[in-house]
């Protein structure tokens, strides 16, 4: 009898934490395996749970961007909503647009010189095409309470409004294994997530809207209170600066080539890299100036080592209060479906 494995976190509550939704991950090569497309996978994986559910499917050989333009390997090619073991046919599943390579989209969206450098020949995916189908603001599958957002990073319980941000790096650390962090979003993290770069079918935006140095959120002091008190999970920091130092080294610079999101600047600052202080917009320095990233700070150039910064992530990187580290595998369960 022919079985799909997947991985689930359940709803509940992690550390006190809610989880508002089950989240399920599948692997593409085990959908395949068994000779189903992603919308019957999506379709017979919420049919095993009667809460609300949020399905992703991961192709682990693709590569994907975060919002601030950090290239990291595994991505989301399909998402999915489900709930009382149901998915809405027009509004629970939505696949991932996959981005051509060409020299054009390299000019145009600098950031993916990592793509040239570390992943050539691999697949990008990030969100979805709205060509393909209309869809709401912030690229979102529904279906009864479960609400699978930002093309499948933040879920939500649409009846309870419970929340819970979950950040890609996050994601793939419970599907290979590993220390995440759980705890709130936080300050740092609230004022990072409108840190972007402009991309061509972004996770949160569809078009190119908000480039490096700029805020996409544009709500001053009013930016590290709107995601604080949102549980997240998260990967380790030091998984967070392996992304943000490998950038660096292929020559993008915050501000130019990635967004300025605290996180990026504290590990930029702590190597003494450059950063393109000049392209900070007034709004986006109001926003860092609330959680203590002043320019001045910005400026002040350290000149650790790559091995130094892996070694003391935790100091050299802001974000997550209350947080508190786990193995993936003490709430990531495995499980198998039997078609």
């Amino acid at each position: 009898m022919t079985a799909l494995p997947y991985k689930v976190i359940l709803e509940g509550y992690i550390d006190g934490k809610i989880i508002p939704v089950n989240i399920v991950f599948v692997d593409k090569k085990d959908i395949e395996a068994c000779g189903l497309s992603f919308r019957e996978a999506i379709q017979r994986l919420g049919k095993a749970f009667e809460g609300p559910t949020a399905i992703n499917i991961f192709d682990m050989d693709a590569v994907t961007t975060t919002s601030d333009g950090l290239m990291v390997e595994g991505a989301i090619v399909c998402m999915g909503a489900a709930d009382r073991g149901l998915v809405n046919n027009d509004f629970g599943i939505l696949s991932m647009a996959e981005i051509e390579y060409s020299e054009e989209i390299i000019k145009n969206e600098p950031h993916l010189k990592q793509w040239q450098a570390f992943f050539a020949q691999r697949k990008l995916y990030r969100g979805p095409n709205p060509a393909d189908k209309l869809i709401p603001v912030h690229n979102v599958v529904i279906s009864g309470r479960a609400s699978n957002n930002n093309s499948a990073t933040e879920m939500m319980n649409i009846v309870t409004m419970e929340e819970l941000i979950f950040p890609i790096l996050g994601q793939l650390t419970c599907i290979k294994g590993g220390e995440v962090m759980t705890g709130f979003t936080g300050r740092h993290i609230s004022v990072g997530i409108g840190m972007t770069v402009a991309e061509k079918f972004g996770r949160v935006f569809p078009h190119p809207q908000f480039h490096a140095g700029e805020t996409a959120h544009g709500s001053g002091e009013y930016a590290q209170t709107l995601k604080q008190t949102i549980p997240c999970i998260v990967c380790s920091k030091e998984i967070l600066a392996q992304a943000i130092i490998r950038a660096l080294e292929c020559g993008c610079v915050p501000a130019r080539e990635l967004g300025c999101a605290p996180a990026v600047l504290a590990v930029a600052r702590a190597m003494g890299a450059e950063i393109a202080v000049e392209r900070i917009t007034p709004s986006a320095q109001l926003e860092l100036d609330s959680v203590g990233c002043t320019r001045e700070w910005i400026m002040e150039k350290g000149s650790m080592t790559k091995e130094e910064v892996l070694a003391r992530a935790e100091e050299i990187i802001p974000g997550v209060e209350e947080a508190k580290n786990h193995a993936a595998e003490e709430f990531v369960l495995n499980k198998q479906l039997t078609l």
